[in-house]
């Protein structure tokens, strides 16, 4: 419910409904994606962490793992986002390395919060879930059916879902 709020509150872009909210240039539009991504990883952090700080290194790993193998095209589409509009390799680079670099800042608060907090510990991983569940369900999935390509969004996500419980199994 609270990401619901959050998604009416703060203007955002869909690739083929367009612009949700008020965010009127290309240039902004493209600084407010940056934003989205670089504030999500610090959740994702958490969630690595979490997971080293719980005592099961296993666990730690595979979330890494994980969170790392899907950070690799988000960084490339940020850059790939500025360079389309016009700023300097390198600097599209740098700005994506930045938005990779909030993570371990995540990673060390979950550390901290594991160790104080163990009793809402399941409550706080259930609503990161429930978040990443939201931004599928009601952003990804809905734009590759308008776009002809819902055979390939599910079955992206069934492969997704497939690779995270084979690290589940593999590394636990």
């Amino acid at each position: 419910m609270a990401i619901a709020i959050i998604h009416g509150l703060f203007p955002h872009e869909h690739f083929l409904k367009g612009v949700d909210g008020n965010c009127d240039n290309k240039r902004s539009r493209i600084w407010l994606f940056i934003t989205a991504i670089t504030l999500h990883n610090f959740p994702e952090g958490m969630a690595v962490g979490v997971s080293f700080g719980s005592g099961n290194v296993n666990d730690g790993i595979a979330t890494a793992l994980g969170i790392g193998l899907q950070n690799m095209p988000e960084g490339l589409v940020v850059a790939l986002s500025l360079v389309a509009q016009n700023y300097r390799v390198g600097y599209a680079l740098w700005i994506s390395l930045l938005t990779g670099l909030v993570e371990p800042i995540g990673g060390l608060f979950g550390v901290g919060v594991v160790s104080v907090a163990q009793g809402i510990l399941p409550w706080a991983m259930g609503f990161a879930a429930g978040a990443m569940l939201f931004v599928i369900c009601d952003e990804i999935l809905p734009e590759s059916q308008k776009a002809g390509i819902e055979r390939d969004g599910t079955i992206g996500t069934i492969l997704g879902f497939v690779v995270m419980m084979f690290l589940d199994i593999a590394l636990s």
